[in-house]
C-alpha cells in the first residue's frame, strides 16, 4: 500500500511556452529552473517539492 502511493507522487508534464508555443517535457519536481529551448522564457520554478509551472499543461505522463 505504501508503494502505491509513492509510485504516484510525480511525473513529466508536457508544457507549453506562452511566449513561442514551443511544447516541451519537463519533470514535475524539477530542482532547477527549466527555460525553453527555444526562447529562454522560465517554464518552470522549483520550489524545494513540486515545481511552480508558469506555462500551460498540455498533458501529463505518469
Amino acid at each position: 500500500m505504501v508503494r502505491e502511493a509513492r509510485e504516484n507522487r510525480s511525473s513529466f508534464v508536457k508544457v507549453k511556452c506562452p511566449d513561442c508555443d514551443n511544447e516541451q517535457t519537463i519533470f514535475s519536481k524539477a530542482s532547477t529552473t527549466v527555460k525553453c529551448v527555444v526562447c529562454g522564457k522560465d517554464l518552470a520554478t522549483p520550489t524545494g517539492g513540486k515545481a511552480t509551472l508558469k506555462a500551460e499543461v498540455v498533458s501529463e505522463f505518469k
